[in-house]
């Protein structure tokens, strides 16, 4: 048993070591651009910067037990639409900043969840989602014909839907 635990802390002090190596490495390249902590491929582009989660049901979780929404962005790579609206939400300083109030998560397939596609499957979609785990089908986009789609001229309407999946949320508490 003794060698086991010299073993783990072994391994330990490698993890430790290999984290502070990177943080110094950091400081000196503070000139350079400043580039994304850790290859954030759970982003695929929508924020580097920003926290996402892997599944749906880590989101939820997270959104029940830390009281923030949920917003949920549903796309595909190979969508011309969801790639240019993709590109203004990434670009968005605003929008960046608050997304930090939200659990976030952003699909490529399709959950079981029907709650998630009130109004049908397209994409891209966005909805918000409150900690007690209400789908906010009342927080919608311009189009009537798809209430929770987003075109890159709507990005301003995208982010007042931001403000208020948030200001619901603190009259409702």
């Amino acid at each position: 048993a003794m060698e086991r635990s010299y073993a783990s802390l072994f391994l330990l002090l490698i993890v430790i070591s290999c984290a502070l190596a990177k943080d110094a490495g950091k400081k000196d390249s503070k000139d350079t651009t400043a580039k994304p902590k850790l290859p954030q491929t759970l982003s695929r582009g929508w924020g580097d910067q920003l926290i996402w989660t892997q599944t749906y049901e880590e989101a939820l979780f997270r959104s029940k037990h830390s009281q923030k929404p949920l917003m949920i962005i549903h796309h595909l790579e190979d969508c011309p639409h969801s790639q240019a609206l993709k590109k203004v939400f990434a670009e968005h300083k605003d929008i960046q900043k608050l997304a930090e109030k939200f659990i976030l998560l952003n699909l490529v397939y399709e959950t079981t969840d029907k709650n998630l596609a009130p109004d049908g499957q397209y994409v891209p979609r966005v909805l918000f989602i409150d900690p007690s785990l209400t789908v906010r089908a009342d927080i919608t986009g311009r189009y009537s014909n798809r209430l929770y789609a987003y075109e890159p001229s709507d990005i301003s309407l995208l982010y007042s839907n931001m403000q208020k999946a948030l200001k619901l949320l603190k009259t409702e508490l």
